[in-house]
């Protein structure tokens, strides 16, 4: 009996630890592009409604041709870059002083609790009112969605660390610096890095919102130009592109992550 459960145990371990091949997490996507596309060949919706894959990568290309969607990938990859590292380093650097500092948490903490809960998109015309019509409104909104998730995780992290790790690091002659160093941020990484993954979603939203209100150029003015005209083809090579956005930003960030936090 001992041995018949030693034996479960070992390959219920074995199960576990079996590594997913790469190409895996590429099924369920290739099999959704599939069924899209026989559904749209067989005509059951209708193009205006839900353009086939094979019409979306063809008028991907015209627009690549014609330089459009140069134009707008770059004011929108520029927006994006620039107001998800101002709020990101806001976000860990004000994190990181309310979990040092009793004083800055009493004092900083209720404001950012009371801020945090309000939508984002409706402080953009606000935003504009202030800061006017041009690229400044559009990042300082970015920057501001995602200045909260990071500036909470980050927070939250700090507060997580094991006491005990502390204890013995300190023990072991470590001034304050270094338990800093090696012993809180390493900790309190994980936690800094789900925010930056959960702004990342945050931050293309975001930018989609801000550049259908005020953008000449930005795939979020590309979506609504191309919808006010019905050509829901041209719309649909903008929505693909934002979610590979998404993707891109999300690998990127478990990429940093793994060299980071080789242990986890």
């Amino acid at each position: 009996m001992k041995q018949e459960s030693r034996q479960y145990i070992k390959n219920r371990v074995a199960f576990l630890d079996q590594k997913i091949p790469a190409y895996a997490s590429a099924i369920g996507v290739v099999g959704l592009l599939v069924l899209w596309e026989i559904i749209c060949q067989l005509g059951l919706v209708s193009p205006v409604a839900l353009p086939a894959p094979s019409a979306i990568v063809m008028a991907g290309w015209e627009l690549l041709t014609s330089g459009d969607l140069h134009k707008n990938l770059l004011a929108s990859m520029f927006r994006i870059g620039t107001g998800y590292a101002i709020g990101s380093i806001i976000g860990i650097t004000v994190g990181l002083l309310l979990g040092f500092s009793k004083w800055a948490d009493a004092i900083i903490s209720p404001v950012v609790y009371s801020i945090y809960p309000i939508p984002k998109i409706a402080l953009l015309p606000l935003i504009i009112l202030w800061f006017g019509i041009g690229e400044l409104p559009k990042v300082s909104i970015i920057a501001l969605g995602v200045f909260f998730p990071v500036v909470i995780n980050t927070f939250s992290g700090v507060k997580n660390v094991d006491p005990i790790l502390i204890k013995a690091a300190v023990t072991f002659g470590s001034n304050h610096f270094n338990v800093i160093r090696k012993v809180i941020l390493p900790g309190s990484l994980p936690m800094i890095f789900a925010g930056l993954k959960l702004s990342a979603g945050t931050s293309l939203l975001l930018l989609v919102a801000a550049e259908m209100i005020a953008a000449q150029q930005g795939l979020g003015s590309m979506i609504n130009h191309y919808g006010n005209l019905m050509l829901t083809t041209k719309l649909m090579v903008g929505v693909v592109i934002l979610s590979l956005l998404g993707v891109i930003f999300n690998r990127s960030l478990q990429w940093v992550e793994r060299k980071l936090l080789p242990w986890k």
